[in-house]
């Protein structure tokens, strides 16, 4: 079976998804458990690509970095408040069941 997405929810992304998605057993790390509060979006982004984590995001700076050729493992971004709590949630599961961590290497998903 193919290597299952982990996740890294940068700063702003709400902590209750992170609980969310651990009653599933997905694997996620948060920013501040990985003591990156404050950090810029780059050291963010290296975080997640070292750790082989998709980082899920509102920050559109991550889509400009991805445009530019800047290696990643991943970005599920979401434009902030576009979605519920809850539906943030529903679409990291379906990622996570239906992707695997190779195939969101370089890619970015629109939440």
């Amino acid at each position: 079976m193919p290597d299952r997405v982990r996740f890294h929810l940068d700063e702003h992304v709400a902590l209750a998804i992170a609980v969310a998605l651990r009653r599933h057993d997905i694997d996620v790390t948060t920013t501040q458990e990985a003591d990156l509060l404050g950090v810029d979006d780059s050291t963010q982004l290296e975080y997640a690509r070292q750790e082989g984590r998709v980082i899920v995001t509102h920050d559109a700076d991550h889509l400009r970095w991805h445009s530019r050729g800047i290696e990643h493992s991943g970005i599920a971004f979401c434009h902030k408040d576009a979605r519920t709590t809850g539906q943030t949630i529903e679409t990291l599961r379906l990622m996570h069941e239906l992707l695997s961590a190779e195939e969101m290497v370089g890619r970015v998903e629109f939440l």
